[in-house]
């Protein structure tokens, strides 16, 4: 009798240690393959994304092969106004969040902080102006006249690649490459400064944002404040309105 319920108590172990190693399995699989966790770090999309913003990257919906989802899961080309993120085209290639506004075949320019495509004056809701103090001129005229162009990546020849696709005053999008820009216009690091978005470089779209903690200011030194100061602190910082909220 003891055998027999040892047996079962075996059986009962390895049921579970069965369904904790699937649910291992799985959730690797799907960190891996389908989702992936992504943090806002600079102001570069606000208002769209705040520093802080924890997002879940649906890394299928973008999928450079359609087959990849097995034609199980949702698959759609990329599109104008979508937020995608990609890695960086130039080391340590991190990865960046931004919106794309120019296709593959696409002719752009932008005037006066106004994106125009194929001729048409682009709508943008989104788009937030927050002068800061770097040239006005590199962020609000694009493509400059003549062979002037500034590069957060020196050394990089992106700059030659553009000068080869600028026809007239527009910049004529080659096959696989897109032009991607900041909803904080006037601070972010983008296409303007650092060329295409290779299509290979796309990771996915962001779905939503799971989490958001607004980060403190960084201040000089100070005396430590008791340990239920610092947890009231935690709880009135967490921005409980933009959770579990879809990115758009």
């Amino acid at each position: 009798m003891s055998d027999t319920r040892g047996a079962e108590k075996l059986n009962t172990l390895r049921e579970y240690v069965d369904t904790l190693l699937v649910t291992v399995i799985l959730a690797l699989f799907g960190t891996t393959f389908i989702l992936q966790a992504f943090k806002i770090p600079s102001s570069s999309m606000e208002a769209t994304l705040l520093v802080g913003d924890h997002l879940l990257v649906n890394k299928f919906a973008l999928a450079e092969d359609p087959g990849a989802g097995w034609g199980l899961l949702p698959y759609r080309a990329i599109q104008r106004g979508d937020i995608v993120v990609f890695k960086y085209p130039f080391p340590p290639h991190q990865h960046f969040v931004k919106r794309i506004v120019g296709l593959p075949g696409d002719r752009l320019k932008i005037v006066d902080g106004q994106v125009y495509i194929n001729g048409q004056m682009l709508p943008e809701p989104y788009m937030l102006h927050r002068r800061s103090l770097g040239s006005r001129r590199l962020r609000d005229d694009f493509p400059l006249p003549g062979e002037y162009f500034y590069s957060f990546s020196p050394g990089s020849g992106w700059d030659e690649e553009m000068l080869r696709w600028i026809q007239g005053d527009e910049l004529l999008l080659p096959p696989g490459k897109y032009f991607a820009l900041g909803d904080n216009r006037d601070n972010s690091q983008d296409s303007r400064y650092w060329g295409f978005v290779d299509r290979k470089n796309i990771i996915g779209r962001p779905l939503l944002i799971y989490w958001s903690y607004e980060v403190p200011r960084a201040r000089g030194p100070r005396k430590d404040s008791a340990p239920w100061e610092a947890l009231r602190g935690f709880f009135t910082r967490i921005r409980w309105h933009r959770l579990l909220r879809l990115v758009r």
